[in-house]
């Protein structure tokens, strides 16, 4: 699980080993059968076969490939949209759903006994500007009329809480928290296999077709899945398995680094409790401390896999801008995955037939939603009665797809500008 030139993320290299997911070498027939190994499909599994429903879980790679076990390990509760915003949209119900996103993974973990390094520390959305106050402000109270464990920090605040003198201030969220992303995918793995379920990796799908009652999922080795529900959870890797999805999202490149060991001196000053951040500017960062002991930042770069470290040159700038103190310490893990953005900067779920369910576009908050929307998709499998978190819409493909890279990558450089510009 390498950056693509040979670097591994630093969740590979604390990982234990993988679980056995062999190639698929037989045509079987399941109740269930669901494309992807990773957060979304996992979850989804996991809870149809602990309810004694047979599933399948087949993956091009395996168990926690791609984004889902090689993010920022961040759980974040919520959406891009405030609580107001989803309230007029959707409904309080739904507002109350995605704010006890995090609330998914941390019983996941503890009703599972999955040991991914889960603890609930907080997040905290963080600002270098003045201007962005009010708003982060506003949605800590709206949050916090919402019941939750919530409050706003100065600068002082921040520089104890944070260990860098560039932030004015933010709000701490303290339903939120952080994990090994990687070990929680093997872990979720693990699980599925030990309640009875099947996972192949290494099994791409090339068609599916629906003949009867059941579809048949064919894989490049001519084996099948022939299973009555489908629920595909590709995500930021979504291909042209299914007409049109993969140009609904664009796969947007995150890259992350991860330092050397900090000293014991530099621990006690950088981000001393553990807390997770990200900090609120259109092109922002977001930074924790990694599972190797040293200080791990992440962000957006270009749309197209890094062929070298001159491609994180952005990435280890902020490092070095927010944390003079990590200046010239070697550079142990870089590494990069996709993340599913959508035009709208909400998760989609789709049920383009009533047997096939689909959900993607999690806009770099896919450990909390990934978790929750996987669950709640196997709950309305279980029982159509159960209501979703948001409603399902029509696939619909962004016009000239294949050109939206070079929009975004046009549109990161406009926000970059007025983040820069902004006070």
């Amino acid at each position: 699980m390498s950056n693509g030139y040979g670097v591994p993320s630093v969740w590979a290299a604390t990982a234990p080993e993988e679980p056995v997911t062999p190639p698929l070498t037989e045509t079987v027939t399941a109740d269930v059968a669901v494309i992807g190994a990773g957060i979304t499909g996992l979850t989804a599994a996991l809870r149809l076969a602990c309810a004694g429903t047979s599933v399948v879980v087949v993956d091009r790679q395996g168990p926690g490939y791609g984004a889902s076990g090689r993010n920022g390990g961040q759980v974040i509760p919520g959406l891009k949209y405030d609580p107001p915003m989803l309230d007029k949209l959707y409904g309080p119900e739904t507002t109350a759903f995605v704010g006890a996103t995090a609330d998914v993974v941390f019983d996941l973990v503890a009703r599972h006994g999955l040991e991914c390094e889960a603890a609930r520390d907080g997040w905290i959305q963080a600002t270098v500007k003045q201007a962005h106050l009010p708003t982060l402000q506003a949605r800590m109270q709206a949050w916090q009329q919402r019941g939750a464990p919530v409050e706003m920090l100065d600068a002082a605040g921040m520089k104890a809480k944070i260990g860098s003198e560039g932030f004015v201030g933010g709000w701490l969220d303290g339903r939120a928290g952080r994990l090994h992303p990687l070990k929680y995918c093997y872990g979720l793995a693990r699980a599925v296999l030990q309640a009875g379920g099947r996972i192949h990796g290494q099994t791409s799908v090339v068609s599916m077709e629906r003949h009867g009652a059941l579809w048949h999922l064919k894989m490049a080795s001519g084996t099948e899945v022939r299973a009555a529900q489908v629920v595909v959870a590709t995500n930021g890797y979504t291909d042209s398995l299914w007409p049109q999805l993969k140009a609904t999202v664009i796969p947007a490149t995150s890259f992350q680094v991860a330092t050397a060991p900090l000293s014991d001196k530099q621990r006690q000053r950088i981000l001393p409790q553990q807390v997770v951040v990200s900090d609120s500017r259109r092109i922002g960062n977001y930074f924790r401390i990694a599972p190797n002991g040293g200080l791990m930042l992440g962000g957006r770069g270009s749309f197209r896999e890094p062929q070298g470290m001159g491609d994180y040159r952005r990435i280890l700038a902020a490092l070095e801008h927010f944390f003079p103190d990590v200046t010239g310490m070697p550079i142990a893990h870089a590494w990069s995955g996709r993340v599913a953005m959508t035009y709208d900067h909400l998760p989609h779920l789709h049920r383009p037939v009533p047997t096939v369910t689909m959900a993607l576009g999690y806009n770099g908050r896919g450990v909390a939603l990934g978790s929750a929307f996987g669950t709640a998709i196997a709950d309305t499998l279980l029982d159509p009665t159960m209501p979703l978190p948001l409603p399902f819409t029509a696939i619909n493909p962004l016009y000239l797809h294949d050109l939206h890279p070079v929009y975004a990558s046009m549109a990161i450089w406009y926000y970059r500008m007025r983040d820069y510009l902004e006070r």
